[in-house]
Parts: structure tokens; sequence; C-alpha cells
């Protein structure tokens, strides 16, 4: 039996082969072709959070991808000098993409997380710009079909999945602290268990009593017939609530 001894780093890259050997050498022209990849890759996908009003936009992101590429095209210089011979300035960047990923993570006044999947598309699009800026055209826009798909097709599918699940959160906003009781019991009532609740200190001089909510679904017949979107609707029209939505 013959052992295959195959060093994945001698595969050409499809993309490469098919441009030319130019591309793949480190050289003026690959160096702007891995830039504009780059850039454009991350405009694309930086364009898709801003159509949707999350903090970190198109310029994030092409900043993001862009000082990736830059970074690991620098290493590669480097390397090829012999002046190094660890790829330090990516390691570096993958460390400062964490911290910054990190800190755009936040709580709204309505107890929830905001900023996870921003957080997690940057962390994403650093590794493409390092991808790209290492010349492996071919799984940088693998990368990215599936990055922007991620962000831009699931959440639909995403939604229609937590819409029919046994288990949500809801924002409630009570015209008074007295009236919790009954609502309590008319939850109850319609075959919903609460499995946490919490005052939420944001709206304590508000004058209402507010509340985050988790509750599970027990009925049956709410299980197979209702969405939360329904429930909520419901609930919506008890004549003490001031306001409730779904925690996302």
């Amino acid at each position: 039996m013959v052992a295959l001894n195959v060093n994945i780093f001698d595969l050409a890259d499809p993309i490469s082969k098919l441009l030319g050997d130019w591309s793949s050498h480190l050289d003026l022209w690959s160096i702007i072709l891995r830039i504009v990849v780059s850039v454009v890759f991350s405009a694309i996908i930086g364009w898709e959070r801003s159509t949707k009003r999350h903090a970190a936009g198109l310029r994030t992101f092409m900043l993001v991808s862009l000082s990736a590429t830059m970074a690991t095209l620098l290493d590669l210089f480097l390397i090829g000098k012999s002046l190094s011979v660890f790829p330090i300035l990516s390691a570096a960047f993958v460390i400062g993409i964490a911290i910054i990923s990190s800190n755009s993570i936040l709580f709204s006044s309505k107890s929830q997380i905001k900023g996870l999947t921003t957080a997690v598309g940057l962390w994403s699009v650093g590794f493409m710009g390092l991808l790209i800026g290492a010349g492996f055209y071919t799984v940088s826009l693998i990368g990215f079909i599936a990055l922007i798909s991620c962000l831009s097709l699931f959440p639909t599918l995403e939604r229609r999945f937590k819409n029919k699940s046994n288990h949500f959160e809801i924002h409630l906003e009570l015209k008074h602290k007295d009236d919790l009781q009954n609502f309590v019991t008319t939850i109850r009532k319609l075959g919903l268990r609460i499995d946490d609740i919490e005052v939420n200190p944001a709206y304590i001089h508000s004058g209402l009593s507010v509340y985050s909510i988790a509750l599970t679904i027990q009925n049956n017949e709410l299980k197979t017939y209702k969405t939360h979107t329904e429930i909520i609707e419901a609930l919506r029209s008890i004549e003490y609530v001031h306001h409730i939505e779904e925690m996302t």
C-alpha cells in the first residue's frame, strides 16, 4: 500500500491557477488584486449590515478586512525576506479584532444582548481578509458566500423557527406593579409557564412596572397552532398591559 504524502500548501488555488502565476506571487499586481478583493467582499457584507441598521456598517467591515489583508501581506513579505519565522502581525490582528468584537456586544435597556452577530461578523470578515492576503482566493470566495448567506438569508428562517419554539422571552410593561399578579394568573390560565421574572431597573423612575419574563408553552393546542406573535398579540389586548414585545 502506497502512502500519499501531500502538503496542502503545495496545492494550487483554482482561481489563482485560472488567473495565472502572477496572482500567487507577492508582487505589486497581486497585492493590488488582494486588496481590491478584500475591500469588495467586505463592502458587500458591510452594506448588508448597514441596511439592517447595525452599528458596524460599511466602513467598519471594510477597514477590518483591509487591515487583515495588509497584516498578512506584510507577514508574507517579512517571512520571504527571512526577517520573521512567524506571522506575528496576523496573530496580533486576530487578538485585536477579538477585543474590538467583544466591545461591540452591549446590553440594551430591555435586558437584551445586542451586537453578537455584528461581533462575530467582524471576526469572520477579519479571517476572510487574512485568507485573501495569503492568496487563498477560492477559499475566500467560498467563505464570503457562506458569510453573506448566513447574515442575509438565514435570519428569516431563524425567526420562523423561533416563532414556533416552546420557549421565548418577553419585555413587559405594566401600568402598575399590582397588576403583575393578575398577569401571572392570566398567563397560567393560557397554558404558559413562567420560568423567570426579572424587574428591569432601567425603567425604575418611569412610573411603569417593567419586567423581563421567560416563558414556556405547555398547552398542546398553543404548541400546535399558535406562534409567539399571536400569543403576544392576545396578551397585548389586556387593559393593564402598557406594552409587550418578544425579546430577540
